[in-house]
């Protein structure tokens, strides 16, 4: 009885790792892969997924990869975070993130999505979101009005109150932002990517000295209790403007990356508005999440914030051209490129 439940392990295992992630891309590239029979399906690719989107709905399939901060190359992994995904972005997404859905094949041979047979993947469903009301789009099309940013604020404000403080010695607090900047100026100083080295060197070099010089204004943050689980990647790609907002595509692989002042997110999504030509949109988030928190930083410390995600965000742009399958290195050099401008203003603020 052993050895025949050992071979059919055997064989289910044989079976669904015959199934390859072209295979999958290409079933749910399909209409006739979903229940609601879309019309059509629309295909996007990021560095690690593969996102599917129906007039309804979105699904969003984990490539399985590896580097330095996750590794989604075992299927149970891909289950966990796929899991992880809708719990965390539930918090700030009620009404978005659906469940995690399997890929399965079927006894028949063919693949089923949240369908009878055995898993050989698995999917965050999630309802699809009109493109034109994220936060990005709307500030291009100068359609941001005082209504919306009224919403994101009270999201924010009632998301980090009720937050709780991550229990973090001042100390390490500090230690964890000074390695992340050695670590963002290790990368863009490397010779193939050919990055302005002065401006480099400039700019960490600020961020190391206010780190050391100004140690009590990040040991002030930890005290307070300013240090909290957030949403780690607060963009304005990811805000939805209502009617009911919402803030989607929260970094649900690595807790680490969460564990922040809630300053640097709101400073992060602050920069990134300032990238987009419109500073006033993220000031008064920022202002006002910080008003009805009690919260009155100092200009100082929100500055480093946003010159450190400026180099977070020039490092993860640079780092495409490492990618054998990058579409448009020059654009991702120029991305880079122009974060890192705009870290530089910061620090000339700073000085």
């Amino acid at each position: 009885m052993g050895g025949r439940q050992k071979h059919s392990d055997a064989a289910k295992a044989s079976s669904t790792a015959s199934v390859t992630l072209e295979d999958k891309v290409s079933f749910l590239s399909r209409p006739e892969a979903y229940r609601d029979h879309p019309p059509a399906v629309e295909v996007v690719e990021t560095h690690m997924s593969w996102v599917f989107l129906t007039e309804l709905f979105a699904h969003k399939l984990k490539k399985p990869v590896r580097h330095d901060f996750l590794d989604f190359r075992d299927i149970e992994s891909r289950r966990h975070f796929c899991e992880e995904e809708v719990r965390l972005n539930r918090r700030l997404a009620p009404d978005i993130y659906i469940a995690a859905v399997p890929l399965a094949l079927s006894p028949g041979g063919g693949l089923a999505l949240d369908g009878q047979g055995e898993p050989v993947d698995w999917l965050v469903r999630m309802k699809r979101l009109p493109a034109d009301r994220m936060l990005d789009r709307a500030i291009l099309a100068r359609a941001v009005e005082p209504p919306d940013i009224e919403g994101i604020v009270a999201l924010l404000a009632q998301f980090y109150d009720a937050a709780l403080p991550v229990a973090l010695p001042p100390a390490t607090y500090r230690r964890r932002i000074a390695d992340a900047v050695a670590d963002q100026r290790q990368v863009l100083l490397r010779q193939e990517f050919d990055l302005p080295r002065q401006l480099i060197e400039a700019i960490t070099g600020r961020l190391r000295k206010l780190l050391t010089g100004e140690a009590r204004l990040f040991d002030r943050r930890v005290r307070q209790g300013r240090i909290i689980e957030g949403h780690g990647d607060l963009r304005p790609e990811h805000v939805f403007l209502g009617p009911r907002p919402a803030i989607i595509d929260c970094l649900e692989f690595n807790r680490d990356f969460r564990i922040l002042d809630w300053l640097d997110e709101l400073s992060f999504l602050a920069m990134e508005c300032e990238a987009l030509g419109t500073p006033e949109v993220g000031e008064m988030v920022l202002r006002d999440v910080c008003g009805r928190l009690g919260d009155e930083p100092p200009a100082e410390l929100v500055l480093f914030y946003k010159s450190f995600r400026a180099m977070l965000r020039a490092k993860l742009a640079i780092l495409h051209l490492q990618d054998d399958a990058v579409r448009d290195p020059g654009a991702w050099r120029a991305r880079a490129e122009s974060y890192l401008r705009l870290a530089g203003t910061f620090v000339e603020r700073l000085i």
